[in-house]
């Protein structure tokens, strides 16, 4: 199974106007992130979790030429803004574009994109077939997700293992019952969003110290705000089998 990181970034700390940190200013590509969001191939396809505003951009840089469906965490404007996107897959593949979600999170959507699912549609618009996502595994495209229930906050959010791979964002508290579906996992992705203490999102502390009592192989923080620091210096501090993920990064799990 192969993996993409197609945006490791955040709107968390991202100022409305220009910044002139040092982060932003960076000339490394590796400080250079888009909102988060993972693509998974395997056995001939190919899927997206999360679809936030940086989608349409994500993809074409990407290069990807097939969508078989998109799975969400949640219902964040950062996370959903971008599916609009989808109907370039829709006029491509002649097909609806499978989406998997919670209810709360299908909700979202009919408000966010109203139009994509009125009875009579304006020609062109996405199209969209709703899959429910509960606690139980389910299988995307004849891959088997395992949802894995996570807090933001006070808000309930989706993590998934896949295989020996599990992928966590926008989490800041896991209970202990949920963190033994995870346990295993060869490769952990978890969400850091900076070295200072957050409300709703792990700082570096709490996400390397999750990882080390999980105990995987391999882990990549991402979720990164530029209030973190750099990649190249914020590296230096992590164990060994931690990295810093980067828009671009590609593992095979």
């Amino acid at each position: 199974m192969k993996i993409t990181f197609l945006g490791t970034g955040t709107s968390q700390g991202i100022p409305v106007i220009a910044c002139n940190c040092e982060v932003c200013l960076s000339e490394n590509e590796k400080d250079k992130r888009l909102r988060v969001s993972v693509l998974i191939e395997h056995l001939g396809k190919t899927i997206v979790i999360d679809s936030g505003p940086d989608f349409r951009q994500q993809m074409l840089r990407a290069n990807v030429q097939q969508l078989d469906a998109v799975v969400f965490t949640h219902e964040h404007k950062d996370h959903i803004a971008g599916l609009d996107d989808v109907r370039a897959y829709n006029f491509k593949q002649e097909m609806a574009m499978d989406i998997y979600g919670t209810i709360s999170l299908q909700n979202a959507l009919k408000r966010e994109f109203y139009y994509a699912f009125d009875e009579f549609k304006y020609p062109g618009v996405p199209e969209l077939k709703l899959h429910t996502v509960t606690d139980e595994v389910f299988n995307v495209a004849g891959i088997p997700f395992l949802p894995i229930n996570v807090l933001h906050y006070k808000m309930p959010v989706k993590a998934y293992r896949i295989g020996n791979f599990t992928y966590i964002t926008d989490a800041n508290k896991i209970e202990e019952k949920e963190l033994e579906k995870i346990k295993g996992s060869e490769v952990i992705v978890i969400n850091a969003l900076r070295k200072e203490s957050h409300i709703s999102h792990f700082n570096l502390a709490e996400a390397i110290e999750i990882l080390i009592k999980l105990k995987p192989k391999k882990a990549y923080l991402t979720h990164i705000s530029h209030l973190m620091g750099k990649h190249d210096v914020v590296q230096k501090e992590l164990p060994d089998f931690i990295e810093l993920a980067y828009d671009g990064l590609e593992i095979m799990v």
